[in-house]
């Protein structure tokens, strides 16, 4: 995670238009049935990994990464870097009011921290000009975007290039936990992985987005055998 707040933060002395994407299973498969997301995906700067299911893919194609970054973890230390370092934050999405009960929230966990507005919008294209003005105002050095994937990703796709913002990143839930609306694993759970369990006991109906995984699984399997059978071939 340090290295990740690094990063953002280079990326914000750096200026420009920079799209960080958190990636898990059901995106890779999703960007397989979908051109335009793995298109972004793609073209993203930086793709962080949010999911026991990326790391371990990644063990097993001998690329291992240190650890997952979920949004719902990543966003608290944006709050606490921004008060340590005067970011600018501008929060995105969720239920109309979550976002502002949402910098509420991080205003008292994280005294200094800099809120530089807040608006629900819509990832609807008809209402991109009203939460490019917002932002635009608003000045922020980060945008987080909670609409969910694809949509938050493909949100920042083709607004960013308008906004002036150094950095946006998708974070899918996050405001919703921060305000309370919904409530996270316990922690015992996220340390062993089993976040993604608790989710699906609250919320029933993300079976069928995770039924995806055994398919993923698949996948990675085949490329792992697929890379030994080369090297046999090549020794």
């Amino acid at each position: 995670m340090p290295s990740t707040l690094a990063v953002i933060a280079r990326m914000i002395r750096e200026g420009g238009a920079h799209q960080i994407v958190t990636v898990n299973p059901e995106f890779i498969m999703r960007a397989e049935r979908e051109p335009a997301f793995a298109a972004v995906l793609e073209r993203a700067d930086l793709a962080i990994p949010d999911g026991q299911g990326m790391l371990w893919a990644a063990r097993l194609l001998g690329r291992p990464l240190q650890a997952r970054v979920a949004g719902s973890d990543l966003v608290p230390l944006l709050a606490e870097q921004s008060a340590r370092e005067g970011h600018r934050l501008f929060l995105l999405g969720a239920a109309q009011g979550v976002a502002e009960i949402a910098a509420s929230c991080l205003e008292g966990r994280y005294p200094g921290v800099r809120i530089a507005g807040t608006h629900a919008g819509s990832p609807r294209v008809e209402d991109d000009a009203e939460s490019r003005a917002r932002i635009r105002d608003s000045q922020p050095d980060v945008l987080l975007v909670a609409y969910g994937a694809p949509a938050q990703d493909m949100w920042i796709a083709r607004n960013q290039p308008h906004l002036q913002v150094p950095v946006a990143i998708g974070i899918g839930g996050s405001l919703d936990f921060i305000a309370g609306v919904q409530k996270r694993a316990p922690l015992w759970m996220r340390e062993h992985g089993l976040e993604w369990l608790y989710r699906l006991i609250r919320q029933p109906w993300r079976w069928r987005r995770m039924a995806v995984l055994p398919v993923f699984a698949g996948r990675v399997l085949a490329v792992r055998l697929q890379g030994r059978k080369e090297k046999r071939c090549d020794g």
